[in-house]
């Protein structure tokens, strides 16, 4: 696939997410998909049981793409997401604050889906403002 279609199969699933259509991302994702984490690699179930639980905590979540740059089959993005926290989420049940983080994640296509992730989360962020860790 060329850069452009890779990028457009991007936009595509921010489109889904942000739609709060997990079904429709999900078919976008390969069979053999993982993401990689700093500390942890997801396969395909259990990245769409983590995504599952994301959004069933924050049905408000919306991304916006603030960067995004591809060469080859890969595509790296900044992403900054919004949301207010409804439900239990990491073990934190629900605070009705707002959280506004940025990722940044490199994400590997193959045959017009999702083939690999590899992100860092700001995690640390997220639980400060959701009230888990002190702010300093």
């Amino acid at each position: 696939m060329s850069i452009k279609e890779n990028k457009a199969v991007i936009r595509r699933a921010y489109d889904l997410m942000n739609r709060g259509d997990l079904t429709g991302f999900f078919h976008l994702l390969a069979p053999e998909y993982t993401e990689h984490f700093t500390d942890r690699d997801m396969p395909l179930k259990q990245a769409k049981d983590s995504n599952t639980d994301f959004f069933t905590a924050f049905p408000d979540a919306h991304a916006t793409i603030d960067d995004m740059v591809a060469e080859g089959d890969k595509v790296a993005v900044r992403e900054t997401w919004t949301g207010t926290h409804r439900g239990e989420y990491m073990g934190i049940a629900a605070t009705r604050k707002k959280i506004n983080i940025t990722n940044t994640l490199i994400v590997r296509i193959a045959g017009g889906k999702w083939a690999e992730l590899w992100g860092t989360a700001d995690e640390l962020r997220l639980m400060r403002q959701l009230g888990a860790i002190p702010k300093m």
